[in-house]
């Protein structure tokens, strides 16, 4: 058999060993040709293969990294803000709130609220009312809602207009947070009071006896 008659696919044995499978049937020696091409291709495909797996591990890597410092400074701004309050204050998210034993009148309270820089407490929502009504013990306590009359709205102490979150019940023209909810009376009444501020500087508190933040 000459070099000239055998075909391009096994030009790879005449560079080892040309007269080696010239006697070996032809099922065997179309294995033995393609046992020897592989070991002459396989070193390099196999380099080439272990190099991609190594440059694909490196970009995932790489991308893994930059996703999560992207999104690392995201995850900082979004955690909830804690408040820090001074002592027999208690923090709920950015406020602090001060729960009074003193006994006075809406007025009064109200008045103390705003000697400690802070007001009558109000709440924005639920959980803050639950809040609220968790710390508040037995007794009725004077919140920041009062009103006119009863053709007139309610109003937080900064009059901003009351959301009805919760319906407030009888008749009076201010209200206080009580076991069974919002109730309202004559500002006359004696009765505890809840104090209120964002963060160190104002206060939602009630009653005289309260420790003044620095």
């Amino acid at each position: 058999m000459n070099a000239e008659e055998l075909p391009k696919g096994s030009m790879c044995i005449l560079r080892t060993d040309p007269t080696s499978t010239d006697l070996l049937p032809e099922g065997q020696m179309d294995e033995t040709l393609q046992k020897r091409c592989c070991k002459t291709v396989s070193p390099e495909s196999t380099a080439r293969l272990h190099c991609c797996y190594v440059v694909i591990l490196l970009l995932t890597t790489a991308s893994a990294f930059t996703v999560g410092f992207l999104l690392k400074p995201i995850a900082k701004r979004c955690e909830p803000c804690s408040a820090t309050c001074p002592r027999d204050w208690i923090g709920f998210g950015s406020n602090c709130f001060y729960f009074s034993e003193d006994m006075r009148n809406w007025t009064s309270s109200q008045a103390s609220c705003v000697a400690l820089v802070a007001q009558l407490a109000r709440f924005d929502s639920l959980e803050e009312l639950n809040f609220l009504k968790r710390y508040q013990g037995p007794s009725d306590h004077w919140i920041g809602l009062h009103r006119e009359s009863v053709e007139h709205p309610w109003m937080w102490t900064d009059n901003t207009e009351y959301n009805n979150l919760l319906p407030i019940q009888a008749r009076g023209e201010r209200a206080f947070l009580s076991d069974r909810g919002i109730s309202s009376s004559r500002h006359y009444t004696y009765r505890k009071c809840t104090l209120k501020c964002p963060g160190i500087s104002t206060f939602k508190s009630t009653g005289e006896n309260v420790s003044k933040h620095p």
